[in-house]
């Protein structure tokens, strides 16, 4: 979490090849509690950082090395809430 924005600019590089515009790339500490976003906005860099004062970020399962959040889910995460239960996956049927 001592990342500055060369860094984990230098991080998604070597992740994902590039950077690419438009979109937010997320770090996390081990205790979930700390949150820092990336964006690259089609003009420059800027970087975010978030902290919990009780509670935990819930991140996807370990095996997971990267995955694709929906906007709603990317505020819903930022902001500490149950973020998978956002957008498609809260659709409730009847059967």
């Amino acid at each position: 979490m001592r990342a500055g924005t060369d860094t984990a600019l230098a991080r998604v590089v070597a992740v994902f090849g590039a950077a690419h515009p438009h979109t937010a790339y997320l770090f996390a500490n081990k205790r979930a509690n700390r949150m820092k976003v990336l964006v690259h906005d089609g003009i420059g860099i800027w970087l975010a950082a978030r902290r919990l004062h009780q509670g935990k970020f819930i991140w996807p399962s370990q095996n997971t090395a990267n995955c694709r959040l929906g906007r709603e889910q990317l505020d819903a995460l930022v902001l500490g809430l149950p973020w998978q239960r956002m957008g498609e996956a809260g659709i409730i049927t009847i059967t």
